[in-house]
């Protein structure tokens, strides 16, 4: 049963781009962008299950992700929209285009291939848990909580966006953390769906990230054979933030090219 996602919608005309967020992060992570991208084209930015303000439940394959998204779709009416996800997002539209591939436009895919990965989160959720545990009434007790298991700052102040202010004063996470570590398994796979997606696609990769090494580009121009591939040299997983005048110029020469 899928799942009824937040979202933010700037409106206008044309095909949309939807901006689908990684794990751990949520629609607000684009902000900036979407700001940017709104002059242009219609922008639709989502929150995930268990993720931003959507709604938790039970399951994290990609497959349900995937129907979260449809079911969003055809609740705003979009028929057909380019796609943009990061990292796990990046495996959802992947997704989604798999199964039904009549709706999508182009996939913007940005430092993911379509693979199963090995799990490398588990100093995150120890320290979302103890921060959990601590019950921390400011952001600076907050990140001194993860600090004791999540040892980069960048990460921390990542994670530290999850956090909102509750009834009793304190600080907690608004995520859905039992969800998402009961569906780790599943989130660690690669994306749903059978065969290529043969629509356009823009791969980015971050130059100093380790998700898509060159070893990877073989499936994932099996699965994605009409990808262009752009690599942000200075850039490491969370390109958007670290080179987001690189990555808004590469993503709108691609979709300006679809458009020529």
């Amino acid at each position: 049963m899928s799942v009824e996602l937040n979202y933010h919608d700037t409106g206008g005309d044309g095909t949309p781009l939807i901006v689908i967020h990684g794990l751990l992060g949520s629609a607000d992570n684009w902000r900036s962008h979407v700001k940017q991208w709104q002059a242009q084209r219609r922008v639709v930015a989502v929150d995930l299950r268990n993720h931003g303000r959507s709604p938790h439940a039970e399951g994290m394959s990609y497959r349900e992700m995937a129907e979260d998204l449809l079911a969003l779709m055809d609740r705003l009416h979009i028929e057909k929209a380019h796609l943009l996800g990061h990292s796990m997002g990046g495996k959802v539209v992947i997704s989604l285009a798999r199964l039904t591939p009549e709706r999508v436009v182009s996939l913007i895919v940005a430092d993911i291939a379509p693979q199963a990965y090995g799990h490398g989160h588990d100093a995150v959720f120890a320290g979302l848990r103890h921060l959990q545990r601590g019950n921390p009434t400011n952001r600076r007790e907050a990140d001194e909580l993860l600090a004791e298991h999540v040892e980069e700052r960048a990460t921390r102040l990542f994670l530290a966006t999850n956090l909102e202010r509750g009834e009793d004063g304190g600080l907690g996470l608004r995520i859905g953390l039992d969800q998402i570590e009961a569906g780790y398994r599943d989130i660690m796979q690669g994306p749903a769906g059978e065969g290529a997606f043969e629509g356009p696609v823009l791969v980015l990769r971050g130059g100093k990230s380790n998700y898509v090494p060159d070893s990877a580009l073989p499936n994932l121009r099996e699965v994605l054979p009409n990808s262009r591939l752009v690599t942000l040299e200075e850039a490491g997983h969370w390109l958007h933030a670290e080179q987001p005048e690189a990555f808004q110029s590469a993503v709108n020469d691609f979709l300006d090219s679809l458009a020529a």
